[in-house]
C-alpha cells in the first residue's frame, strides 16, 4: 500500500485538474453574456467624423525648430509639432498664442523629461497626451484634438 499512495495522489490530483479545466471552459463557452460590458462601453464611443484634407490644413497648425534640453542635461533634443484643433477658429487662437504660451509650456515639459522616456512610440504618445492636457488649459477657446510629433531628433552632447 506504501508504494501505492504516491501513485493514487497522483490521479486524483490529475482528476481534479482535468475537472477544474473543463468547468472553466464549459462557463465561458456557456456564458452568453461575457464580454458585454466592453461590448456597450465600445458601442457608445462616438466616432468622429473624416475630415478632408484641405479641412485637416484648415485646423492645423505646427511649430517647428524646437530645441531644447532634458531633464538629463547630457542630452538635447529637436522637435517639431502638428496641433489639430477641433475648428478654424480655434486654429486662430492657437496661431496667436503659440509663441508666447505654447512653446513655453512644450519647452517646460521637455525639460522635465528624461531621455529614456521618449523612447519608442509609446514614449512619443505620453508625450503627446501631457502635452494635450497642458495646452487645452491655455487655450482660450476651443480644444486641442491631436498632437503629432513631425520631426523627432534626440542627441547625446558629448
Amino acid at each position: 500500500m506504501k508504494k501505492m499512495a504516491p501513485w493514487l495522489i497522483t490521479i486524483l490530483l490529475a482528476i481534479t485538474l482535468i475537472v477544474l479545466a473543463a468547468f472553466l471552459l464549459m462557463n465561458q463557452i456557456t456564458n452568453p453574456d461575457r464580454g458585454s460590458e466592453v461590448k456597450n462601453a465600445v458601442g457608445n464611443v462616438a466616432v468622429p467624423k473624416s475630415l478632408s484634407a484641405d479641412e485637416i490644413v484648415q485646423v492645423t497648425s505646427t511649430i517647428e525648430g524646437i530645441k531644447t534640453n532634458l531633464s538629463d542635461a547630457g542630452y538635447v533634443v529637436g522637435m517639431d509639432f502638428a496641433f489639430q484643433m477641433d475648428s478654424a477658429s480655434t486654429k486662430e487662437a492657437f496661431d496667436k498664442i503659440k509663441d508666447y504660451k505654447i512653446k513655453p509650456i512644450i519647452i517646460k515639459t521637455l525639460a522635465d523629461t528624461k531621455p529614456e522616456e521618449l523612447t519608442g512610440a509609446k514614449g512619443k504618445d505620453n508625450l503627446s497626451s501631457k502635452l494635450l492636457n497642458l495646452i487645452n488649459k491655455s487655450l482660450p477657446e476651443g480644444k486641442l484634438i491631436q498632437i503629432d510629433i513631425t520631426n523627432f531628433i534626440m542627441q547625446p552632447i558629448y
